[in-house]
């Protein structure tokens, strides 16, 4: 078992940046890719970014690609998502989570463990 904490949320202007943090106990994280995921009221949950276990390999959903930067710190059990240029459409609850694969996974239903969200609003 893992489990994830998500920190980092808030209120912010658009323009502004970000950072969420994802903490992780119980099994070794660093076996783990890690994910990001984000749901707005009334939308289904999507994908932003993730990172291999290694951290050698990252990949982003288009909405968010130039602007977001996924990272991960093995040695701390965390994982990061550095949100920059944040505008209006990013307001949604983010999620971490963890899949057991050796490479990057964008599909919600391969990841195993999540963490209960972090709201983010952007503010116009």
């Amino acid at each position: 078992q893992v489990q994830l904490v998500e920190s980092g949320g808030g209120l912010v202007q658009a323009g502004g940046s970000l950072r969420l943090s994802c903490a992780a106990s119980g099994r070794t994280f660093s076996v783990y890719t890690m994910g990001w995921f984000r749901q707005a009221p009334g939308k289904e949950r999507e994908f932003v970014a993730t990172i291999s276990w290694s951290g050698g390999s990252t990949y982003y959903a288009d909405s968010v690609k130039g602007r977001f930067t996924i990272s991960r710190d093995n040695s701390m059990n965390t994982g990061y998502l550095q949100m920059n240029s944040l505008k209006p459409e990013d307001t949604a609850v983010y999620y971490c989570a963890a899949a057991s694969s050796w490479y990057t996974v964008t599909e919600v239903e391969k990841y195993d463990y999540w963490g209960q969200g972090t709201q983010v609003t952007v503010s116009s």
